[in-house]
Parts: C-alpha cells; sequence; structure tokens
C-alpha cells in the first residue's frame, strides 16, 4: 500500500502524502477490483521509470521490510499465504528497481545532456563542413578560371612571340627578296598567259585519265602526242608541253603515294593519278601484284575490305561496305565479273527519297556516297568484253623496264650496300615530307 500511495486511486491519503488506512482493512479496500489491482502491479514500474514515485513511499516500504527482517522474504512469506509471498516478492523487486533507477537516472541525464550536446556539435560541424564545401567549390571554380587565363595569357603570349617571330622573317625574307621583283612580275605575266591553256590541257588529261590507262608507256605517248596534234589543228588552245600527270597529281600526291609503296618510276605515277581520278571503278592488270600492295596500304586506315570473285562471303562483304562505306577490292579476278554484282560495278543506281540504292542480288541496298570498288587481275595479257570495258577503267599496272630497273638496283644495293639503301630510303621519305 504505501509504495502505491497515489498511484492507486482506492489508497486514501492523508495531508503529508501518507496512507491514511494501512491496515489489513485498508489493503482489502486496495484489492477490491483484482483485475485493476493486478494491472496496477504491471504497470507501477513505468510510474517508476517516469520519476512520479514519491521517495517516501519507498522508504516506507523499505522501513517494513528491514522491521520485519527475514520474515519479509518468499519462504517466510510462503508459511503465510502463497499469494503475499508474491506481493513480498513484488515489493522486493520494485525497491531493489528503484534503488537502480535513483543510480541511473543522473547517469541518463547526464547521458540525455551529452546526446543533445553532441547532436549540436555535429550540426555545427555538418554547417561548418558545409560552408567549408561551398568554399572549396568557390576555390576550385576560382581557380579554374585562374588556369584558364593563365592558359589564355601563355596561348597569347606565345601568339605574340609567334607573330613577332613571322614578322622578323617577313621582314628579312622581304629585304632578301627585293631583287626579284621583276621575277616575280614575269612568273604573274606568266601565269595569265597560262590561263589560256587550262581548259586543253585539262582536255587532254581527262582524255588521259579516260583511255591510256590499259596501254603501256610507249603506247600512252604515242596516243598523247596523236591527240595533242588533232587538237592542234582544231585550234584549241594548249601548253607547249602538255602533261597529263601534272594536271592530274600534284609532287606532293605522289610523294604521299611513294609512301604507300606505290614505286615512283612515270608509269606507276600515271596509274596512280588516274585510278585517283577516275569516275569509273578501277580494274588493274597487275601480275607483279605491286599496284595491290599500294591499294592495300593507302586503303587500310578506311577499313578496306578484301574479297574474291566467287567467295562465300562476298555479296556479305559487299552488303556491310555498301551501306557503310567502306572500300572493297576484288582481287585476282580472271576475265569475267559476276551478274550479281554488275549493278554495283555500272554504278547502276535507283532514287529511293533523297537516297540512292543498289540492287545487289534480290536486294536494295542504300549506297554510301563513302564506298569505293577496285579490282585486280594477275593475268598479263587479259581479254575483257566490251560491256566490262565500258563500265570499268582498266589501268595496266605491268612492271616497266625503267621500274623494273630501279626496283633491281634497289634490290641489289640493299643486299650489298644496305647501309647506303637505308640512307636513301631515309632520304626520299625526307624528300617527300617536304613535298607534302
Amino acid at each position: 500500500m504505501h509504495l502505491q500511495a497515489g498511484y492507486d486511486e482506492n489508497i486514501e491519503l492523508d495531508k503529508k502524502g501518507f496512507v491514511k488506512d494501512p491496515t489489513w482493512k485498508g489493503a482489502q479496500k486496495m484489492m477490491n477490483n483484482p483485475e485493476k489491482f493486478l494491472q496496477n502491479l504491471k504497470g507501477f514500474k513505468s510510474y517508476i521509470d517516469d520519476g512520479k514515485v514519491p521517495q517516501q513511499n519507498v522508504e516506507k516500504a523499505r522501513k517494513i521490510q528491514t522491521n520485519m527482517g527475514d520474515e519479509f522474504s518468499k519462504e517466510g512469506m510462503s508459511k503465510k499465504s502463497s499469494a503475499a509471498a508474491g506481493l513480498c516478492v513484488w515489493i522486493i523487486n520494485i525497491i531493489m528497481y528503484y534503488d537502480v533507477v535513483v543510480q541511473v537516472e543522473p547517469k541518463r541525464n547526464a547521458l540525455r545532456e551529452a546526446t543533445d550536446t553532441l547532436n549540436a556539435a555535429n550540426t555545427k560541424l555538418a554547417e561548418v563542413k558545409e560552408l567549408v564545401q561551398t568554399l572549396e567549390t568557390n576555390l576550385a571554380a576560382l581557380m579554374k578560371e585562374f588556369d584558364k587565363a593563365m592558359a589564355e595569357k601563355s596561348a597569347l603570349m606565345a601568339d605574340a612571340e609567334k607573330c613577332q617571330n613571322k614578322l622578323n622573317m617577313a621582314q628579312r625574307l622581304v629585304g632578301a627578296l627585293a631583287a626579284n621583283g621583276v621575277i616575280w612580275e614575269q612568273t604573274v605575266e606568266n601565269a595569265g598567259q597560262e590561263l589560256v591553256f587550262i581548259p586543253g590541257d585539262t582536255l587532254v588529261a581527262c582524255s588521259y585519265a579516260s583511255y591510256v590507262g590499259v596501254f603501256t608507256r610507249q603506247y600512252r605517248e604515242d596516243t598523247v602526242d596523236a591527240f595533242v596534234q588533232y587538237l592542234t589543228k582544231k585550234g584549241v588552245p594548249l601548253g607547249p608541253k602538255p602533261d597529263p600527270l601534272a594536271v592530274l597529281a600534284t609532287d606532293a600526291e605522289m610523294a604521299a603515294w611513294a609512301g604507300q609503296g606505290l614505286p615512283s618510276d612515270r608509269v606507276s605515277c600515271e596509274n596512280g593519278a588516274i585510278l585517283c581520278n577516275s569516275q569509273r571503278w578501277s580494274l588493274i592488270i597487275d601480275p607483279q601484284l605491286q599496284g595491290i600492295v599500294w591499294i592495300k596500304n593507302r586503303e587500310s586506315d578506311n577499313g578496306l575490305q578484301v574479297t574474291r570473285m566467287g567467295h562465300s562471303k562476298m555479296l556479305s562483304t559487299f552488303e556491310m561496305s555498301l551501306d557503310q562505306g567502306k572500300p572493297v577490292l576484288i582481287e585476282n579476278m580472271g576475265e569475267g565479273i559476276d551478274a550479281v554484282i554488275m549493278p554495283v560495278v555500272s554504278r547502276n543506281t535507283i532514287k529511293r527519297g533523297n537516297k540512292r540504292v543498289v540492287k545487289l542480288g534480290d536486294k536494295e541496298i542504300v549506297l554510301n556516297n563513302s564506298f569505293k570498288l577496285f579490282m585486280q587481275t594477275k593475268l598479263s595479257n587479259p581479254h575483257y568484253p566490251p560491256e566490262i570495258q565500258a563500265e570499268c577503267t582498266i589501268i595496266n599496272f605491268t612492271v616497266t623496264e625503267d621500274g623494273l630497273e630501279d626496283q633491281l638496283l634497289f634490290l641489289v644495293v640493299k643486299l650489298e650496300r644496305p647501309d647506303l639503301a637505308k640512307k636513301k630510303s631515309e632520304l626520299i621519305k625526307q624528300q617527300n615530307e617536304f613535298k607534302v
């Protein structure tokens, strides 16, 4: 009763908060409702946890426990009543629990205060970290702007220095070449006169690229001479000595071809110029495989696809290359062309909307403008029907006497004097770089 004073509403209290009737009659009144009494016993722990149990209640119960001595125990009470023994154990445990709570509560309060302090410190730390992050972001942006400004400054200083160097060199060049003014004026005058010959020289070069590629060197020269004589009789203005190769290719282009493996003799350079300027697909007569080596080196970076006529994967190679714009090389051809690829060879396209398609077998493939086709035969004297000759530019890559002489001489030097061969290769490479 003393423990639950103020907790159980059935217990009457005096002015000091003590139990007014601590007799058995008062106890019976407290236990008048067994269910509620049991509920009060179960909920009393929470009452202690909330700090609502007056200390005088516990001290009063503790005094009774002390006065009764060993009699106030489970064993002692069991002799009188098992129910009283249960209540006795409950009271002992409640007093012990109260003592523990009294000891722990200050620590709980201290922990609560420490937790609040920690939370406040963490909040402050988060604010500081956020501020630091903002400052670091701003610093990074400023450093980026600074680096950009420094880079711009360095670039401007480099440009200024470069411009100054160019100015100095230009002044030196103008001073050194001042005496050549007359020569320049003469060159400009000659260039104006040469404009008259450009249409005729271009006509010779176009005819050369279209018709003479199949011939050997002597036939080519004879054909050009005959055509020049014909144009001269017709009154077409021509240069003093029209040179188709000079119109079709520059020194820089020929230097690049030599770096890709094309022999540098006159006929080989003419063949390269015809192949690069022809609007029809090229079919090269190449018994010594010099042309095919050059084409493979030239088109390797463009994803060159190599196939053979009648190969099981030839059509799939064409489909992929036509769609993706990759060059195709048909090597080791005979004297005929498979009818299924003739629409590709003859550029027989069909317009579909804003695209052009080509029929390949039973399929229509969109023609990529980057697609290129090369054909090669090892036959030294093939006989192609007129329809193939009309659709292709046939180019004779058969090794000439001059070309063969140059190549054999290089091989002999390479075997006898490899140091000279290496030096020659380096000089040719350097010369080509200068031309490029």
